[in-house]
Order: structure tokens, then C-alpha cells, then sequence
């Protein structure tokens, strides 16, 4: 693993003002701000509906490892010339283990990570693809789930802190299958994950540590007991208990 814990230091926390304006006020980040959040497994799901803050929470985890909040590579060459950290991201800060300090204090190629969010990854496999660093397929004239999963494989093939935000948004049921597997392998050959999501099927992944986001703020949990996957397994079991609230 790469990162022991990421937290707020008492000499960045925002004053009483700046926590009553956004991000801050969001339960998910002021517990962040209060308690810190702990790793304790290569591959960490923050799964939350929309509006939980899980995005929030990945985004400024990305930034405290010097990752971009718009997504990319953590050893690319130069970095967005109006690049801005996000509220949050200006203020977190990583504890890194021994190969994370490593990493970071090391050569620019032998540095592995990439965040991955559903916003800007359309955009890379629209235009990254055989540029030196990325991938050598040109994944424009693919489907967006092709282009996510050659994406994924290029870029997470090696032990490396990877941040991913709802990565489900262009796979289908078994294209997510397919994310399962490889981040399983991440996790079981040194890699760490960090992983915001709405898809049962991620995070369902084996081994994983698995964190409910909400407006109770944020708790750890097991897979079955996610408020997510009970809602899902309702819906499967019987489509209308739901739908006669919204269909007339």
C-alpha cells in the first residue's frame, strides 16, 4: 500500500466561516475533517448515492498524493496550466507508507498512479490514445466500455496508487465484471485502490473494504449490508414495489 491514511492537519483546518460554505458542511467531509479516514486494505470502495460526497472524498484523496482532481497520470510531464485543487484537496494531506514516500520523492517514470473520473475519462480515450505514456490502441473508434477497460488495463498494470471515481459509468454488467477482476489483482500484487462507486457489482469485489457514504457521514460496512445492494436486491425481486411510486 501507498497511503496509510489521509487527514486534515489542525494548522490547514478551515475556521467556522469556511465550514459552513461547500464542501465542508456535507457530512461525508466534515467527519473527513474531524476524524481522518484510514486504509486498511489495498482496495477501498466509498459507495454512496449521488450527492453522498463519495466524489468529493476521491477527488481530494487524489489530490493529497499529488494527483490531478481532473484525472490523469501521476507521473506525466507537465500538469494543466489552470490546474486549481478543490476545496477539500487544498487542505488533505496523506500519510503515506514507505513505498508511497518513495514514489513521490522518486524519478518521474518509476512513478505509477492515475485517477480515473467519469467526467474527463471520455475525453482521454478520445485523445490519448498512442500518445507515449498511454495507450497505443486508438480507443476513439472504440465503445466507451472498450475504451474504459483498454484504459484501465494500460495504466493500472502496475503496483501504484489508483483513484477511481464512479469508473461503472460506461461499462456494462459484464465489462464491470471484468474491473472486478482486475482490481482484485491490483489489490493482491501491491497495488492500492481507491474506488467511489453506485455499482453493486464493484463493490462486491473480494477482499475489498468497503465504506457507506451518506448523510450520516461515513461508516465502514460489510457488502451485504449496504443500503445500496438491499435496494437493488428488492428491486430485482419485484420492479413494481418501486416503480407504483413513480409510474402512475
Amino acid at each position: 500500500m501507498f497511503v496509510d491514511r489521509v487527514s486534515v492537519p489542525h494548522g490547514l483546518a478551515p475556521d467556522q466561516a469556511e465550514r459552513a460554505r461547500w464542501p465542508f458542511t456535507v457530512p461525508a467531509v466534515a467527519q473527513l475533517l474531524d476524524e481522518g479516514l484510514a486504509f486498511t486494505r489495498p482496495v477501498t470502495f466509498l459507495v454512496g448515492d449521488n450527492g453522498s460526497g463519495k466524489s468529493t472524498l476521491v477527488e481530494a484523496i487524489a489530490e493529497s498524493f499529488t494527483l490531478d482532481a481532473y484525472g490523469g497520470r501521476l507521473a506525466r510531464l507537465r500538469g494543466r496550466p489552470d490546474a486549481t485543487k478543490t476545496p477539500l484537496g487544498e487542505v488533505l494531506r496523506a500519510e503515506t507508507t514507505r513505498a508511497g514516500a518513495r514514489m513521490l520523492a522518486g524519478p518521474r517514470r518509476h512513478k505509477k498512479g492515475f485517477f480515473l473520473r467519469a467526467e474527463t475519462a471520455f475525453d482521454m480515450t478520445e485523445n490519448l490514445g498512442g500518445v507515449p505514456g498511454y495507450w497505443d490502441e486508438d480507443t476513439s473508434a472504440m465503445s466507451h466500455g472498450e475504451g474504459f477497460l483498454t484504459m484501465f488495463r494500460t495504466m493500472f498494470d502496475a503496483p501504484g496508487f489508483y483513484v477511481m471515481d464512479e469508473p461503472e459509468a460506461a461499462l456494462s454488467f459484464t465489462a464491470s465484471l471484468q474491473l472486478v477482476g482486475l482490481m482484485h489483482q491490483l489489490g493482491e500484487t501491491g497495488a492500492q485502490v481507491v474506488c467511489a462507486t453506485h455499482s453493486p457489482v464493484l463493490a462486491a469485489t473480494p477482499g475489498a473494504d468497503v465504506i457507506e457514504v451518506g448523510d450520516h457521514g461515513f461508516h465502514r460496512t460489510t457488502w451485504k449490508d449496504l443500503e445500496l445492494v438491499d435496494h437493488w436486491r428488492r428491486y430485482l425481486s419485484d420492479p413494481n414495489a418501486y416503480l407504483r411510486h413513480i409510474v402512475p
